[in-house]
């Protein structure tokens, strides 16, 4: 009987080994062991007759995460996607939608997104339906994977994208991975209400405490929120910037981009990141010959670099010039003017590079080459008068309020800028559309036009003088109908020029004083910009702004305390509330000034000494020789005219602290610094 077993068991395990080499999945293995797209889409060819949802799936897969390990500028997506197997693998695809799970149903549209697909392909809208009518059952983070792909294709402001907002909103509490929570504050930003803001913004700093430090997408994925959204959480975006700075050098070109184009955004300046950032791009010079990642490297280290890095970049941008997109040369271009570069043969080669890829700009970008241009002082009639001739053309065509007023301040800057009645009657219509700041450089363009319109004498009542009196009107009513603050204050903080002051100014004032009960932490900044800007004192605004510091105080962040005392002592508004003001901001942010950049310190040092405050804690932690390096530092990061700023207050607060307050002790070493300012003041 043990004799009949055993042989029964031989035969039935004998069985199974002949039978398993056949019953593997074959195609399968095939597309996992593909090393190169062509030979996944050559599997793909020889079995499409029997190939299954999960091959079409695999496929797929296998294709993005080929294309996925290699760096951008060496992707072949085009080519995957012109290759004849890749038509039948998308077919196959939408055939198979209604067998798919649900989370391949993300996961194809996901990839199909990532190689290329057009949004309006077939396969595309049918995989983007099927996932709306599963949406309810979706897992959180295929949800996170969708919204992805849903961005993508512009879907910022969707019903689907609303739909899946609400969701986040309900299922908030069960996310536990941070990688999937960035991924959708980032994708739903434009639709979250300031309460799911709030709570997003508290989900993530709990979750970022416990994620893995070297994952540096995620907190980046929170900063994109904060910029996006315009929901800036201080505390929050200083724990982003830890963790992004324990990776900076791991970074590449692109990802340092990105970030200090969403720290600009957000007017975040960290020294820390800067020097960190500068350190990293210099490991970068040689490893970016690439036009994509020279682009990105010469538009953030130049600003940056010392003078021997900057000729270097400008030789390398003068021999990669021909091989940049226009996107890339756009972006370069932009970095000279910055740099205020005087380099002709350099200047000359770009004008000719923005020219060959003039056709393709949009009239944005038609109208920040003109301004670059002109900037840079590139002499050539021909090239302006075309450029006048295509900005004339979008104009009249253009139905954005943004974009008529780009073009329209450019035009005014080119020679002979007389303009014709269709394009003043272009401008008049967009007008009711337009906030205060493009009503502002409206008028500023309109007063250039004067000033350089031979004809004005004889066309001015008829072409320039309705178009004034609509612009006021335009004011007044948008000033009126305001009826929140800080959407009003946004929109004024950075409002200037003669037109301004004289028909806007009044009205800007009394409309805040109306608004004044909603003076707030989170728009106060913005009301103190707008104070400090337009050098007006309004004793009610600046008590509103006092009384509101004051009840407030341990909610403002430490780091906008000198926006907001600012106009106080700039326009030496001293009264016994701003005192008590004065001292608790002091006694607020003095547990805190290790953490403020070095430039920031010195201004608000500077600010309270000329306010007749000068705090033992603050002023022996400016003259330190390591705070010293440490702004030496910074300031060969930062442009010339604000590193000669903070030099002349760091030397205007060294004279006050001498002259005011011996007992501290500081020396004076700034005589060397002011016989050179001397010299340079001297004819």
């Amino acid at each position: 009987m043990m004799r009949l077993r055993s042989l029964r068991l031989g035969l039935s395990q004998l069985r199974f080994f002949r039978l398993s080499p056949a019953s593997r999945d074959q195609v399968m293995d095939q597309l996992q062991a593909c090393s190169g797209e062509d030979q996944v889409l050559e599997v793909v060819g020889r079995h499409k007759a029997k190939l299954s949802v999960g091959h079409v799936g695999c496929a797929m897969d296998r294709l993005w995460h080929l294309q996925k390990k290699r760096p951008e500028h060496l992707r072949t997506i085009d080519q995957v996607r012109a290759h004849p197997q890749f038509l039948t693998l998308c077919v196959l695809a939408e055939n198979k939608i209604s067998q798919m799970d649900d989370d391949m149903v993300v996961d194809v549209l996901y990839d199909a997104h990532r190689l290329g697909v057009e949004s309006h392909d077939s396969l595309i809208q049918q995989l983007v339906t099927e996932a709306w009518n599963r949406l309810d059952r979706v897992e959180m983070p295929a949800l996170s994977k969708f919204t992805v792909s849903l961005i993508g294709q512009h879907h910022y402001h969707s019903t689907l994208m609303g739909e899946i907002t609400e969701i986040v909103r309900q299922k908030l509490h069960l996310i536990n991975d941070v990688r999937v929570l960035s991924t959708l504050m980032s994708t739903v930003s434009a639709l979250a209400s300031p309460r799911l803001q709030d709570a997003l913004s508290k989900k993530a700093s709990i979750l970022l405490d416990s994620m893995d430090v070297n994952q540096y997408n995620n907190p980046r994925r929170v900063v994109q929120f904060m910029r996006y959204s315009k929901h800036m959480d201080r505390e929050l975006l200083e724990k982003c910037n830890r963790l992004l700075l324990l990776n900076v050098e791991r970074m590449h070109v692109q990802d340092l981009f990105l970030i200090s184009g969403l720290y600009q955004g957000l007017q975040f300046n960290n020294c820390d990141f800067r020097l960190a950032s500068r350190q990293r791009l210099l490991e970068l010079v040689d490893a970016s010959s690439d036009p994509l990642s020279f682009a990105k490297l010469f538009a953030l280290l130049g600003p940056m670099a010392d003078q021997e890095t900057r000729e270097r970049l400008e030789n390398m941008a003068l021999l990669l010039a021909d091989e940049l997109s226009g996107q890339q040369a756009l972006t370069v271009a932009e970095t000279l003017e910055e740099l205020n570069c005087r380099n002709p043969q350099l200047i000359s080669k770009f004008a000719s590079v923005l020219h060959k890829h003039l056709d393709h700009y949009r009239p944005m970008e038609v109208a920040r080459v003109t301004h670059i241009l002109t900037e840079l002082h590139y002499q050539s009639p021909a090239f302006y008068n075309r450029l006048r001739n295509i900005m004339l053309q979008f104009l009249q065509t253009s139905v954005y309020p943004y974009e008529v007023t780009a073009l329209m301040r450019v035009l005014s800057r080119l020679p002979s800028p007389r303009l014709d009645d269709a394009a003043l009657a272009r401008v008049e219509a967009v007008l009711p559309q337009c906030n205060l700041s493009d009503l502002n450089n409206h008028a500023q363009s309109i007063a250039k036009l004067l000033r350089y319109d031979p004809t004005y004498l004889h066309h001015a009542p008829s072409r320039y003088v309705s178009l004034l009196q609509s612009l006021i009107r335009c004011g007044h009513e948008r000033l009126g109908h305001a009826d929140r603050l800080g959407l009003l204050v946004e929109e004024l903080r950075y409002m200037t020029g003669e037109w301004f002051e004289e028909m806007l100014l009044e009205e800007s004032v009394a409309a805040c004083r109306r608004l004044a009960d909603q003076i707030a932490p989170g728009n106060m900044a913005d009301m103190a910009v707008f104070l400090t800007r337009s050098t007006y004192l309004s004793p009610h605004l600046l008590d509103r702004i006092a009384e509101v510091t004051l009840e407030n105080i341990q909610q403002i962040h430490y780091s906008s305390m000198y926006a907001i005392l600012v106009p106080f002592s700039l326009l030496n508004y001293d009264t016994p509330l701003v005192d008590e003001m004065f001292n608790a901001c002091i006694q607020h942010l003095t547990p805190h000034i290790s953490s403020f950049d070095p430039h920031l310190l010195v201004l608000l040092a500077h600010l309270l000494a000329m306010a007749d405050y000068f705090p033992k804690e603050i002023i022996k932690e400016i003259f330190t020789v390591n705070f010293l390096g440490k702004l030496d530092s910074q300031l060969e990061t930062l442009s010339d005219t604000l590193n000669w700023r903070i030099r002349q207050r760091l030397m205007e607060l060294n004279r006050a602290v001498c002259l005011e307050c011996p007992e501290h002790q500081v020396p004076w070493f700034h005589d060397r610094y002011c016989r050179q300012q001397q010299r340079r003041a001297d004819p």
